[in-house]
């Protein structure tokens, strides 16, 4: 009799238990209905797409790949679709692209502002004597510098004959610069490839060229030395030094001991950059009156 009892009551507590839950149940998914409003759906799913693309990375070595694929679509909002299509290499008919991407104006920018820099080149020569009693002259060393003064090239150069004057205290060329030094030719075709279609600075320009056997269009030449409006200022029509002119024009001294051809072809062009609109100008008066 016992046992019946205890098992009915079992039944009756079961039974009573899963009235109970069913209730709570139904409780709960009425309050989720009243809660859960149709306005806050988008603004929870956009949240999510968020904390999916966030998740964070397990394996580390790839932590800066998932990061940069993760902010790249940002980074293209941000800078607009405009360049997102000039980024997109055109085709024709679905084939090849036709071809490199298009720049972007700060890119171009860049650009020409670099080839204006370089368009004026400055170059200077140290020479040492060959022959007798070392009057010729035979190149040493080149260097040419760009409109901001840095320097594209600087070389010393094999001697091709026997030095019979170093003429260190003037030049700065000891017998190990040269000995050390690269091969003429080479050096020759370097200096022609760089001042092809630039415009050449310097002074006394002629010696340079012809002791590096070279010729440049007369057009493309500035001679700080050849400049007869400055020269008319600095030393009353008479050609001027190259020491003379960046002391009156730039405010500096130079070639107070050795000589120094990066020092001397950047002091020209600090010449040029001083006066070189009006440099420019005379120039074009002088062709006209040609014409």
């Amino acid at each position: 009799m016992a046992a019946k009892m205890s098992s009915k009551s079992t039944t009756q507590r079961q039974k009573q238990f899963d009235e109970n839950r069913n209730k709570s149940g139904a409780n709960n998914n009425n309050h989720n209905k009243n809660n859960n409003k149709p306005a806050d759906s988008p603004r929870l799913q956009k949240s999510m797409e968020r904390l999916q693309v966030q998740q964070p990375n397990v394996n580390r070595r790839a932590a800066g790949s998932n990061w940069l694929a993760a902010t790249a679509p940002a980074t293209i909002t941000a800078s607009g679709s405009e360049n997102q299509r000039e980024q997109k290499p055109n085709t024709s008919g679905g084939g090849a692209p036709d071809g490199p991407p298009a720049m972007s104006k700060s890119a171009h920018r860049r650009l020409k502002k670099k080839a204006e820099r370089n368009r004026y080149l400055a170059m200077d020569c140290e020479m040492v004597g060959v022959g007798f009693n070392g009057n010729d002259d035979m190149l040493a060393r080149v260097s040419i510098v760009n409109r901001n003064g840095d320097v594209l090239l600087d070389k010393h150069v094999k001697p091709r004959q026997e030095v019979t004057d170093y003429r260190t205290s003037v030049s700065g060329i000891r017998p190990q610069d040269i000995a050390n030094g690269e091969d003429f030719a080479a050096v020759q075709d370097e200096v022609v490839k760089l001042l092809h279609g630039k415009i050449l600075v310097g002074h006394a320009l002629r010696n340079d060229l012809n002791v590096l056997n070279i010729k440049h269009p007369y057009e493309h030449i500035r001679d700080t030395s050849r400049y007869k409006p400055l020269s008319k200022v600095v030393s009353n029509g008479h050609t001027p030094s190259l020491k003379r002119l960046t002391l009156a024009v730039l405010g500096q001294e130079i070639q107070t001991g050795e000589h120094n051809s990066v020092e001397d072809a950047r002091a020209a062009m600090g010449i040029f950059n001083r006066i070189a609109d009006d440099w420019e100008k005379h120039l074009e008066k002088q062709q006209q009156q040609h014409q």
